[in-house]
């Protein structure tokens, strides 16, 4: 029940299932302080798909760690997925120390953590025993918001100078605000972040790219189609989302009355949820039909929110 919700309760979603949340769940990394998680998961059921949730490197302390982010991971791990946030090494809460190598983005570093976690899934499941076994672990997804879909699109095959990153067990992928070419960046900010010039080309994993209609980066000059790179670039990318007058907060997704939340808009904030969420029930084969299901109700009855624009072909 939400008082806040119009248009976005026509796009249809599963019911909301009660949840268990662990956390801090510690898993060793080398050479390094453990990497901290949060795993929240249906409190019954098995064969649960997993989908990874990369944040952001946004201006708040905490919502860049496994604790932010609750309004995107509760609503998918309420409706039947095992979420997994991991706090990366560039969070300014328990992150690494700013003058660790790699230091303050640490990119190489979150993808690293990514791959880790899939590495240990049973020292996860070991440390979370009411969801041990229930878990499946062929079926896999990544999310990342902002930053976090540049980490995650190096997973899915974005490559960088020819590099690859991709990790073959991550199954389809959500590209959330995630930054565009880096060779479209003003001249200061390219030299700055020189980790943005990503080759999308390579980025063959299922995918969906979502954006926000008024989200102006300030990496660059090109405006907030700057954000849809990897949906033009990408083969895999084969549906994008723009959301309708929100920016790069995307109506809410990494926190309630956040810094990182420019517009707070909850109509539009559910419906990238249940969108998402649709997707992701497609990609991972768990209903064929809820994506193009979720497009037509959106067409039909929820457009003022967002519009779905699929690859030709």
């Amino acid at each position: 029940m939400n008082n806040l919700i119009d248009l976005a309760k026509h796009i249809p979603t599963p019911e909301a299932r009660l949840t268990v949340a662990y956390t801090p769940i510690r898993l060793p990394m080398v050479g390094r302080q453990p990497l901290e998680l949060r795993l929240t998961a249906p409190a019954t059921g098995g064969n649960l798909p997993i989908v990874l949730l990369s944040h952001g490197f946004g201006p708040s302390n905490y919502i860049p760690s496994k604790d932010g982010y609750s309004p995107l991971g509760q609503f998918w791990a309420e409706r039947g997925f095992a979420v997994i946030q991991p706090t990366h090494a560039s969070s300014r809460v328990g992150g690494l120390a700013s003058d660790a190598p790699g230091a303050p983005f640490f990119w190489r570093e979150r993808v690293e953590e990514m791959k880790a976690i899939l590495d240990q899934l049973p020292e996860v499941e070991r440390q979370a025993p009411s969801v041990a076994g229930r878990m499946d672990h062929s079926r896999v997804g990544a999310a990342g918001h902002s930053f976090g879909g540049h980490t995650v699109g190096f997973l899915l095959g974005a490559q960088l100078n020819g590099e690859d990153f991709s990790d073959p067990r991550i199954l389809a992928g959500i590209l959330l605000a995630a930054p565009g070419r880096g060779k479209n960046m003003t001249e200061e900010n390219a030299v700055r972040f020189p980790f943005f010039d990503v080759d999308f080309s390579t980025l063959t994993t299922r995918s969906l790219v979502v954006c926000g209609e008024t989200d102006d980066p300030h990496f660059t000059t090109r405006g907030p189609e700057w954000h849809a790179d990897a949906f033009n670039d990408a083969p895999g990318a084969e549906a994008m989302l723009v959301l309708h007058g929100v920016g790069h907060g995307l109506g809410g997704i990494a926190g309630l009355d956040a810094k990182e939340t420019e517009t707070e808009a909850p109509d539009v904030l559910e419906a990238a949820k249940r969108l998402t969420l649709a997707w992701l029930r497609t990609a991972l084969d768990i209903e064929p039909l809820a994506w193009t299901l979720a497009r037509d109700l959106t067409e039909r009855h929820a457009l003022a929110l967002g519009r779905v624009e699929m690859r030709a072909g």
